[in-house]
């Protein structure tokens, strides 16, 4: 087995695209043929040629693996014990399983963002040393442990496309030079000096190390409250959000990540219309926020508010905490709206529940925020004991958070709970080929609870508490879009939002049994099971009460085609039996994120959205204008690439409501919307939203006019995401 670079043949090295430079070639996607048709070919000879002209010239060659792996621990390239827990023989025959499966690139951008963003370089970043192949059995023996079986397993599932790990696992692991596994974190902070100062000080800890961090506000005194005791001392929200800004623009993973932050807030703060002005195009600089993303919690009460068109009233979380003795972010607002608004201990001013609606609408149209988290409809559904507050960067993550206080020192006095997203992805495409599905989806858990077993962010204890008393995951899912179009499926059509459903609903059964052998093999349940809808039963009701089926005969068949087996009221039954007498290993298991660089490499299209475009355009630093197209589009399928502006929101909605309802957590839900759209037509999907069950809302994106200059940027609507 040789150790150079070889995810192409010699003979498409010096063949192929050797006339023309790999960027020219990708050009060629943006230029119709001679036949009118698009040159797809042309994309596949730019990623043979970047590898022959770019990739193996900078690439150092070893002349056997033992050579590479020793140079790699000996250089403080690779750490040596997760190379240790395995037979040298073991690791050899992994190898050699890993090149037999002969990988290859689909796509130009998918190898140039490979060899850019993930893979090992030396020092000077100059030279390449491992390549995709290496990249994969890397990651499947760090997260193996010395499970020959699981490295097996990992390996298999990943270098075929099965299942990708997410950016920072896929990135750090085995490298000694690293950052954490963990994708985002989530912060709650509380309306003390003390915790403001330990919650900056813990976001820069976690954007170094690499990870994506949201912060709740919620709890923080108005504008104007009392501090000890003295009115209109409080400066609200918006300059802890500067800070925290600020905070992030300085701290980044040895520069290969950029710090990123979101901020949450609850609609019903006093601060809220101060909160959502820091967006505006035309705010002071003195608040306006530029970088950090914003998210709003909104409860059930405010639509119905706006349903009748009264004033929404905002509550001052100091007199809620001091009245209630429970922080405004675990409240209730709903349960508890009347009760607040007549109690005369408790502060409020008003505000019409219409123009909140209205204004969120036009910030949206602005800059795509803030993300919404239906707080009612999020913690309906929530199978844990405590109320969910907030989500995460990207709007995927929901888990129980509890708070932490801190001595005058911001030493801990009692450490609470935070979060950590420990994520990857299934391709639906490559899901559905699977021999084993179940194998599949199981290999996927056990590897995902791998790095939450390994991820220690001691720099944090709240979140090394959370992580380790939850052990929760987030199994995601691409390329639904790129699945449904290569069957002839239209999407959000009536056969694509049933293939939804019932594709969710066969994840979400052997996400469970995967979790319950877990805690069966471990002897060990996440802390807090007994009081959870898993112990008690109740969780599995809707799938024991009736059949779940296929409601087209087009969706049973492609199961049936596909050797799945999906699950019967009786499978549930025994597996309720089986996790209420052993447990579940895992608080959470699933969360679809919006997958963005992991979609390039592995060929699928975004998360379970639709396209964007159907050939999407764009700019990659020094290289300029790149050109992907989405993945499974030939000439034969244009019309089932419908791209998502065209599809609409309603659609977009009915397909995620369809996965919801088998989601533990969330999904990273986007809505597009034509140039011609208004904020009455934001304000109609966020209703049509709220009431289809979706429980959080990411960006907003309108439609930018078409890059000029080429006939397919017109014709097939190109997009810059």
């Amino acid at each position: 087995m040789s150790t150079t670079a070889m995810d192409f043949t010699t003979a498409e090295r010096v063949g192929i695209g050797a006339r023309l430079d790999y960027h020219a070639l990708n050009a060629q996607l943006n230029l119709f043929a001679p036949d009118g048709s698009i040159q797809f070919d042309k994309d596949r000879e730019a990623a043979q040629a970047y590898f022959r002209q770019h990739v193996v010239p900078n690439s150092i060659r070893f002349e056997s693996l033992e050579e590479k792996i020793a140079y790699l621990i000996d250089n403080d390239y690779y750490e040596e014990a997760f190379l240790r827990a395995y037979e040298w023989t073991f690791v050899k025959d992994l190898y050699r399983r890993a090149y037999a499966a002969d990988h290859r690139f689909a796509s130009f951008l998918g190898a140039f963002k490979y060899y850019t963003s993930y893979t090992l370089k030396t020092f000077d970043g100059t030279r390449y040393l491992e390549t995709y192949t290496d990249r994969v059995v890397a990651t499947a023996l760090f997260l193996g442990r010395g499970d020959e079986k699981l490295a097996t397993g990992l390996v298999d599932e990943i270098i075929s496309g099965r299942f990708q790990p997410a950016t920072p696992t896929f990135l750090n692991a085995g490298k000694k030079q690293r950052g954490e596994l963990v994708s985002c974190f989530l912060l709650r902070v509380e309306d003390n000096l003390e915790s403001i100062g330990r919650s900056v000080n813990s976001a820069l800890q976690l954007s170094k190390r690499g990870g994506g961090v949201a912060l709740l506000l919620t709890n923080l005194r108005e504008t104007g409250a009392p501090i000890k005791q003295i009115e209109n001392q409080a400066s609200g929200v918006v300059p802890v959000m500067k800070i925290l800004e600020d905070s992030f623009s300085y701290a980044n993973q040895l520069g290969a990540r950029q710090g990123a932050g979101a901020v949450y807030l609850h609609a019903h703060h006093p601060d809220i219309l101060r909160f959502l002005d820091t967006k505006r195009e035309n705010a002071d600089e003195k608040i306006r926020i530029k970088t950090l993303s914003l998210g709003v919690v909104i409860p059930d009460v405010t639509f119905e508010l706006a349903r009748d068109n009264r004033e929404m009233h905002l509550f001052s979380p100091y007199d809620v905490e001091r009245v209630y003795g429970v922080p405004l972010s675990d409240l209730g607002v709903t349960e508890h709206y009347d009760e607040l608004v007549a109690n005369p201990k408790i502060r409020r001013t008003t505000i019409s529940a219409r123009e909140f609606f209205k204004t969120l609408a036009e910030l949206q149209f602005e800059s795509g925020y803030p993300y919404v988290l239906f707080e009612d409809t999020v913690n309906r559904d929530n199978p844990l004991p405590g109320w969910v507050n907030m989500s995460n960067l990207c709007s995927e993550i929901l888990q129980v958070n509890t708070p932490s206080t801190f001595d005058e020192a911001i030493g801990y006095e009692q450490v609470g709970r935070d979060i950590s997203c420990n994520l990857g992805s299934l391709n639906i495409f490559e899901a559905m080929a699977s021999a084993d599905f179940g194998a599949t989806v199981e290999t996927a858990v056990r590897g995902l609870t791998s790095v939450s077993d390994q991820s220690h962010i001691r720099a944090v204890p709240s979140v090394e508490a959370g992580n380790d008393a939850s052990h929760a995951i987030g199994l995601g899912q691409m390329n639904l879009h790129g699945y449904l179009a290569s069957q002839r499926i239209h999407y959000g059509s009536a056969e694509g939002v049933d293939f939804t459903d019932m594709y969710f609903y066969a994840v979400v059964y052997h996400a469970i049994r995967a979790s319950n052998r877990l805690a069966i093999e471990r002897g060990t349940t996440f802390e807090g099971f007994a009081g959870s809808a898993y112990a008690d039963g109740t969780y599995f009701a809707k799938y024991t009460e009736r059949a779940w089926e296929p409601a087209t005969e087009r969706v049973r068949g492609l199961f049936a085609d596909a050797g799945i087996a999906l699950p019967t009221q009786q499978d549930w039954r025994e597996l309720q039996a089986s996790v209420q007498e052993h447990g579940i290993y895992n608080a959470y298991l699933q969360a679809v994120p919006p997958t963005g660089s992991i979609s390039y490499i592995n060929n699928a299209t975004a998360s379970i959205h639709p396209v964007a475009s159907k050939i999407e355009i764009r700019k990659e630093g020094k290289l300029g204008r790149v050109y992907f197209p989405a993945p499974h589009l030939d000439n034969d399928n244009l019309e089932y690439f419908e791209d998502a502006y065209q599809v609409g929101y309603e659609k977009i909605i009915d397909t995620y409501a369809a996965a919801t309802q088998h989601v533990d957590q969330g999904l990273s839900c986007t809505l597009f919307f034509l140039d011609t759209a208004t904020t009455r037509d934001i304000n109609k999907a966020q209703i049509y939203a709220w009431r289809k069950g979706i429980k959080t809302l990411y960006y907003i994106r309108l439609r930018q006019p078409a890059l000029e200059g080429t006939e397919i940027d017109a014709c097939v609507g190109a997009c810059t995401l």
